[in-house]
C-alpha cells in the first residue's frame, strides 16, 4: 500500500519505519525536513517537501503531531494534508487530541469523498520502537477493518471503539487513569523511601500483586536513580489533562484527582521541569 506519514517525533518516527520495513511504500513529511531526510537514509522510504506531496498517491494517510491546533494546521493548509489526499483515501490521526476537533476532521474529510479515524496511542517511546503500542480508534468498521493490518506492524492490540472521537474518549480516559497510578505510586514511594526501605525491592515484590503496574514496573528504578530526563514530557502531560478537564466540564463532572495532579505538573513546569518524564510528579510531594 501507497502510505503517507504526517510527523516524525518521538512516536511517529518509528511508526513509519515499521511500515516502511513491513513492505509498505512510506512517503513521509516533517516540519523540520533534515529529521524526514535522516529517516529516509535509516529505512529508504521517500520524502516529501510539503504535507500535500505527501498524500498526493497515497491510499492511507497516517498523522501524528503535537496537539488540535497542529492537527487542524497541517490538515487545512494550502499545502497541507487535505488539499493533497486523493478521493477515496483514507486518513488515520494518531495524535492525541480533544475528541471535537476529530469530528471536525472527519466532517472535512467527508465532504471531499475521504474518510477519517481518530486513533490515539498508548504505549510511549518504547512501545513505538517496539511495535508493541495500544490504538483505540473511532470510525466506520468498513475503513477499520480496510486499515486494520497495516496499523497492526507497530501495535500489540487495537480497538474501534465507536464512531469518530471515541478513541480520543478512550485516550483520554487512559491518561486520567495514568495520572492517578502516578499519584499512588509517588506517594507510595515516598513512603517508602522516608521509612528506609528499598525501592527496587519494594517494586519487586509488589509488581506480582495487586499494585503491579506499567509504572510501578518502569518507572521505580529511574526514580530510585533520581532520573527524569526522559519519557513523556509533563508539557504533554498537562496538555492532556486539559483536554481530559476540559471534557469532563462539559459533562458536568468533577474530577478532584486530575486536577490536582495538574496543579502539581504546573508548579513543577514552574521549576523548569517541563521536559521531564511524568514520574517527576514524586518531587511535588517536596514542594
Amino acid at each position: 500500500m501507497k502510505i503517507a506519514f504526517i510527523g516524525l517525533g518521538t512516536m511517529g518516527y518509528p511508526m513509519a519505519g515499521h511500515l516502511q520495513k513491513a513492505g509498505h511504500e512510506v512517503c513521509v513529511y516533517n516540519r523540520s525536513f533534515k529529521k524526514a531526510l535522516h529517516w529516509k537514509t535509516e529505512y529508504h522510504g521517500e520524502t516529501a517537501e510539503t504535507a500535500k506531496g505527501a498524500c498526493l498517491d497515497a491510499a492511507l494517510v497516517l498523522i501524528c503531531v503535537g496537539n488540535d491546533n497542529d492537527l487542524r494546521e497541517i490538515c487545512y493548509a494550502n499545502d497541507g494534508v487535505l488539499a493533497g489526499l486523493k478521493a477515496g483515501a483514507i486518513l488515520v490521526d494518531h495524535t492525541t487530541t480533544s475528541a471535537n476537533v476529530a469530528v471536525e476532521i472527519s466532517l472535512a474529510c467527508s465532504k471531499q469523498n475521504n474518510t477519517f479515524l481518530d486513533a490515539p496511542v498508548s504505549g510511549g517511546q518504547v512501545g513505538a520502537q517496539n511495535g508493541m503500542l495500544t490504538i483505540m480508534l473511532g470510525g466506520d468498521e468498513e475503513s477499520f477493518a480496510t486499515i486494520q493490518t497495516v496499523l497492526d506492524v507497530y501495535a500489540k492490540q487495537m480497538v474501534l471503539m465507536g464512531d469518530v472521537g471515541s478513541g480520543q474518549t478512550c485516550k483520554m480516559v487512559n491518561q486520567l487513569c495514568i495520572a492517578g497510578i502516578l499519584q499512588g505510586l509517588s506517594e507510595g514511594l515516598s513512603l517508602a523511601a522516608q521509612s528506609g526501605l528499598d525501592l527496587n525491592q519494594v517494586c519487586d515484590v509488589l509488581k506480582h500483586g495487586a499494585a503491579q503496574s506499567w509504572q510501578l514496573e518502569q518507572r521505580t528504578h529511574t526514580i530510585a536513580k533520581d532520573e527524569f530526563d526522559f519519557g513523556f514530557a509533563i508539557d504533554w502531560m498537562r496538555k492532556d489533562l486539559g483536554i481530559c478537564l476540559d471534557r469532563a466540564d462539559s459533562l458536568s463532572l468533577n474530577l478532584p484527582m486530575a486536577k490536582h495532579v495538574d496543579e502539581a505538573y504546573e508548579k513543577l513546569q514552574k521549576l523548569g521541569r517541563g521536559r521531564q518524564d511524568t514520574s517527576v510528579l514524586i518531587k511535588a510531594i517536596e514542594l
